[in-house]
């Protein structure tokens, strides 16, 4: 059975979150059983520069913890991360960790190069571009944090690995993956080949609504440790009532071998999941479906979600253009003009929501026209 360990943690208090992870850790069977290797890449969740407040990324105190226990167990440390837009290094230090790894000395690895990798066992792809971070060391360790996403429902576990992924690749490989099908079958394969030893989430404050970075901090009062991600990301679903398989990472993560998520294959150490659940937790409780229904381009706007610019929150940053992965942008100003915010070409958009996943104002959101909501997604 896959094992994922539970624990209440209320606060970030570094003397609450430190005891937690210890407890965590030890839930599992302790930490050099966990993770044997030495030289080890911490990998956080640093979508974005953003306020720790805000539930974007990774929490610093979390990340202290992390390195405290690992540094005192002997492991020679590094962090890092690629986010969807910026200079790693830079979010890092705007997220609050660049200050915490400094005063226990751990530099930032290389995510700004990488090499191709070839990985023949892949299920719907067999070449990734690796970051040098992650392709030098000898174990990663995946601090995710736990939010909604309205490309994948959830972002958690399984998904923390794509920013192993360095630079504009990510970008390339919502292209090439436009939809959440093709795309949760890239992830999986992904987390085949980079294999990290173990996976912390930052549940202590989630996010959930209009995630992953436009979403609404929500306290939920918990750390889950797994080396399953998985069944990690199962738990997950289980604490905000969602049904796990509505989530294709975690369907297809079965079905690929990357690990289990029916309760029955998942012993759970610590504290009980019916402790901790948040049934009113603001996520969509739906089936992830295929948004590439073969419609004539001419009704996809009609038909399928699509990503929504709030006018009066919108500061016309252009970060939204910048951040759409297909060659003819699906968005633009419009004769140039940035008086105004940018306008859809729906007939472009492939629906991955990286405009508003990269939206530092919270301007876009995504709806469903009516047609849609009484026919494609009831």
């Amino acid at each position: 059975m896959s094992k994922v360990a539970i624990v209440r943690c209320q606060s970030y208090d570094i003397e609450e979150v430190y005891p937690a992870i210890q407890r965590g850790m030890t839930l599992l069977g302790g930490i050099k059983a966990l993770v044997p290797e030495e030289k080890i890449l911490l990998k956080p969740n640093l979508l974005a520069s953003s306020n720790p407040d805000k539930a974007v990324t990774t929490h610093p105190v979390v990340f202290e913890a992390v390195i405290r226990l690992f540094q005192e167990n002997g492991y020679s440390l590094i962090y890092g991360d690629s986010p969807g837009f910026e200079n790693p290094e830079k979010v890092a230090a705007k997220c609050g960790l660049k200050d915490v790894a400094d005063r226990y000395k751990i530099r930032f690895g290389d995510f700004n190069r990488g090499k191709t990798i070839t990985y023949e066992k892949g299920a719907i792809t067999k070449q990734f571009e690796i970051a040098n971070a992650a392709l030098d060391s000898e174990a990663i360790i995946s601090l995710c944090k736990m939010k909604t996403h309205q490309l994948t429902r959830i972002t958690g576990a399984v998904k923390n690995q794509l920013g192993c992924v360095y630079g504009l690749h990510k970008s390339s490989a919502h292209a090439k993956f436009p939809d959440a099908i093709s795309f949760s079958k890239m992830l999986v394969d992904l987390n085949k080949l980079l294999k990290p030893k173990l996976f912390i989430m930052d549940g202590i404050v989630a996010m959930e609504g209009n995630g992953p970075r436009s979403g609404d901090p929500v306290k939920m009062n918990v750390l889950l440790f797994s080396d399953d991600p998985v069944a990690l990301d199962s738990v997950f679903c289980r604490l905000i009532d969602l049904n796990p398989e509505y989530i294709p990472s975690i369907m297809f993560g079965e079905e690929l071998e990357l690990g289990k998520w029916r309760e029955q294959d998942i012993e759970i150490l610590g504290d009980k999941i019916q402790d901790l659940k948040n049934d009113a937790f603001n996520v969509t409780r739906k089936p992830v479906k295929s948004e590439n229904f073969g419609f004539a381009a001419s009704f996809r706007g009609l038909v399928l979600r699509k990503p929504v610019i709030d006018s009066e929150k919108c500061i016309r940053c252009g970060i939204c253009i910048d951040a759409c992965p297909v060659e003819e942008k699906a968005l633009s100003f419009k004769n140039a003009d940035k008086s105004r915010p940018p306008e859809y070409a729906y007939k472009k958009c492939i629906r991955c929501y990286c405009c508003q996943e990269m939206c530092p104002q919270k301007a876009i959101g995504v709806k469903t026209p009516l047609i849609g909501r009484l026919f494609l997604y009831r």
